[in-house]
């Protein structure tokens, strides 16, 4: 049956972009699929850990770069302010963090590791790198240091439209 003979509400609508359009969708729905598949993978890993992405994040940030103000912590984590607190009030019950209201303004609240948290960073990290290396291996390194490039590219010049 072609498409003309189909009733209105089952014909596909005619295409009306053109084929750089058509590219650049495609380049979307890949990087979406991509990074969904690749997110519930290192979630479900990091779930072994007995934390959640975000948990895993703000510590593996504050083990490598040390105390952070939770404005910081929002900005590495590409996360609002509210998730941060949410996150934070969560790993400080489990004893992992803790904060501290800065001298200089009030306002601001750093993120520090306990000696628990420091701990546990020390021991899951390892395991951690070795399973993203892992599901990265299907590329070789230069196509790991291409693509890292093209999306930094990518992600400063749709970063900077905002």
């Amino acid at each position: 049956m072609a498409d003309a003979a189909l009733p209105d509400e089952v014909r596909p609508a005619p295409r009306t972009w053109s084929d750089d359009e058509e590219e650049a969708l495609r380049l979307w729905i890949a990087l979406a699929r991509c990074y969904l598949s690749f997110s519930r993978v290192v979630s479900a890993k990091v779930a072994d850990y007995g934390l959640t992405t975000a948990q895993f994040g703000v510590l593996e940030a504050l083990h490598h770069v040390g105390p952070l103000s939770l404005g910081e912590l929002a900005d590495k984590l590409l996360v609002t302010g509210g998730n941060v607190t949410y996150v934070m009030d969560r790993l400080e019950g489990m004893g992992l963090v803790r904060r501290e209201r800065s001298a200089e303004d009030r306002r601001v609240i750093t993120a520090h590791l306990t000696a628990e948290g420091r701990t546990l960073v020390a021991e899951v990290f390892p395991d951690h790198a070795a399973f993203i290396r892992e599901l990265a291996s299907v590329l070789e390194p230069e196509e790991c240091d291409e693509l890292r490039r093209l999306l930094k590219k990518l992600g400063k010049s749709v970063a900077a439209r905002s």
